[in-house]
């Protein structure tokens, strides 16, 4: 399927597999700190220590899915200006040249 896709549109072919690999490491990661924040929860003694875990895991999570999503506009505004560039072509006609 990609071999098909990269020959309509190899640019946003190309946006598509690294937003899918950005996607499945991004998710990794996010599962691995939710994971740790778990084991942070249950070892709270005290209702202050909970709020410092809780107040922590939302601020890195808030980060990171911003940054991340700032990552996905990059890539598809990349994609769409190389998309843009092979669309044009390298003459345009004038009101001059059009036939009557």
């Amino acid at each position: 399927m990609a071999e098909a896709m990269m020959a309509l549109n190899p640019a946003m072919t190309k946006a598509w597999l690294e937003m899918m690999s950005s996607s499945a490491h991004f998710m990794a990661d996010r599962l691995q700190q939710d994971l740790e924040t778990q084991k942070a929860i249950l070892a709270c003694k005290t209702p202050m220590e909970l709020l410092q875990v809780q107040s922590a895991f939302f601020k890195t999570a808030i980060e990171q899915y911003t940054e991340y999503a700032m990552r996905l506009k990059e890539t598809m505004t990349s994609a769409t200006e190389e998309t843009i560039k092979g669309a044009r072509t390298d003459h345009s006609r004038g009101y001059d040249d059009v036939p009557l």
